[in-house]
């Protein structure tokens, strides 16, 4: 079985081997190289001390030299070199509390976490394959080396790599596996909210995101997203919908292409449904007020998992508008696009397909060409060029100044009503009228 290592790879290998020290290609570029995916990164295993290692190469940065590993840089290309190691006792379901190195590569494939990472490559020797993580690749399968538990122990998000590996892959995770993760499902709270909202992310753009369902049916929702196991278990009684808020979130998750503010935007934009429900005198639910209230907590959680500042402006923007329904007009739509943000639309009115995708069949089609209908009317308004921002206006605050207006407030108020005319009307956008109008508007600031 061979690999077209790349070259860099190659060489420092063979540079290694040169010197009478093993090294291999080891991990996720293995397994996505015999999968037939590009792997992302490409590390290497080698029985040469850090030390040994630097010696070698010109250019090496120390990037975990107390756990072995060297990145080497060739042509601004890294490359992490990790010698082979035994790590120590596990005391925070994190870190060893010592790692050992050693000259054997069995030693160093049995500490990784699923026999589909354990694989090493060179092309002296070609694939090491100790653990069977060629056969499980052939079945899909995601199965822990050795004792799940024990692997789950030394570090517990691993348990949440099992189920981004499955989403990932399309996989399924092996029943021992599953049945540790379930046992140790709450040992998660240990891990970083950094770490957590990684693999996190890599689930939700994967090919296969309601994988999500099986993080919540083992327990680890529970700990870092327990609002969505609310949201599995809370029920919709609307015609609109056939699923709970959380399956619904699922179907909508799987309805909207691989985009980090698309996903995590389906995967909160309903949040707030259990806690806004209302049951009218029917037993109809109605959900007032839940885009508003769910942009809140959406905020909170994302911070929480410590997403960036512009990550969750953005997905809450969406969250808060994504129910949003104006009257099917060029006036209303500017004033939506004012309103939401013109370069948001797009991604809305994604949003909304996939919102409605995932509902009951009860007036599917007349809400998808509701959509449709908006839609239109933006492009058309954006061929138009017509004005929906400040930006847009034909003067500004120093057209104002110089027609006499003294500095202050009153600028702000005349520029926001002379937008609003020309969101009624755009033909008025022009300097000689808009000038003539902040004339009129000003007279009850003189």
């Amino acid at each position: 079985m061979r690999i077209n290592l790349p070259l860099h790879v190659q060489q420092i290998i063979h540079t290694l081997e040169e010197y009478g020290y093993e090294a291999y290609a080891v991990g996720g570029c293995v397994r996505d190289s015999l999968l037939g995916r590009r792997p992302q990164d490409w590390d290497i295993t080698t029985s040469a001390k850090p030390e040994q290692v630097k010696a070698l190469f010109m250019h090496t940065i120390d990037t975990g030299i107390e756990h072995g590993t060297v990145t080497i840089m060739m042509e601004r290309t890294a490359y992490e070199v990790t010698t082979y190691r035994i790590d120590g006792e596990y005391e925070d379901a994190r870190h060893p509390k010592e790692v050992t190195f050693t000259a054997d590569l069995y030693e160093d494939l049995r500490r990784r976490d699923f026999t589909i990472n354990a694989m090493a490559y060179n092309e002296t020797h070609g694939l090491v394959d100790a653990f069977d993580g060629i056969k499980d690749l052939h079945e899909g399968c995601i199965r822990c080396v050795g004792d799940p538990r024990e692997r789950f122990t030394e570090d517990a998000l691993r348990m949440l790599r099992a189920v981004r590996f499955a989403a990932q892959l399309g996989f399924t995770v092996e029943e021992s596996t599953r049945q540790a993760i379930r046992a140790l499902a709450g040992t998660i709270e240990k891990v970083s909210a950094e770490r957590i909202q990684m693999e996190l992310g890599k689930l939700l753009v994967s090919a296969h995101p309601q994988e999500i369902r099986m993080a919540y049916e083992l327990g680890l929702t529970n700990v870092f997203l327990p609002e969505f196991d609310v949201m599995m278990q809370s029920e919709q009684r609307s015609r609109h919908h056939m699923y709970t808020v959380g399956e619904h979130t699922i179907h909508a998750l799987m309805n909207i292409r691989a985009d980090k503010v698309l996903r995590l935007s389906m995967l909160l934009h309903d949040v707030a449904k259990p806690a806004c429900e209302t049951i009218d005198a029917d037993g109809n639910a109605h959900y007032k007020g839940h885009p508003q209230v769910g942009a809140k907590m959406a905020e909170e959680i994302l911070h929480r998992l410590k997403y960036d500042n512009a990550t969750i402006d953005q997905v809450c923007r969406m969250i808060r508008y994504h129910d949003d329904r104006p009257q099917l007009s060029e006036r209303t739509v500017r004033r939506a696009m004012n309103r939401i943000g013109t370069e948001n639309l797009p991604l809305l009115f994604e949003i909304k397909r996939a919102d409605i995708l995932a509902q009951s069949l009860y007036e599917r089609e007349e809400k998808l060409a509701y959509v449709d209908t908006y839609e239109a009317l933006y492009k058309q308004i954006l061929s138009q060029g017509d004005c929906v921002t400040k930006k847009d206006l034909a003067v500004n605050g120093k057209d104002l100044i110089a027609m006499g207006m003294k500095p202050g407030p009153q600028i702000g108020a005349v520029i926001d009503e002379l937008l609003e005319i020309v969101m009624d009307d755009p033909t008025q956008n022009t300097k000689e009228n808009l000038l003539v109008l902040a004339h009129k508007i000003r007279t009850p600031f003189i």
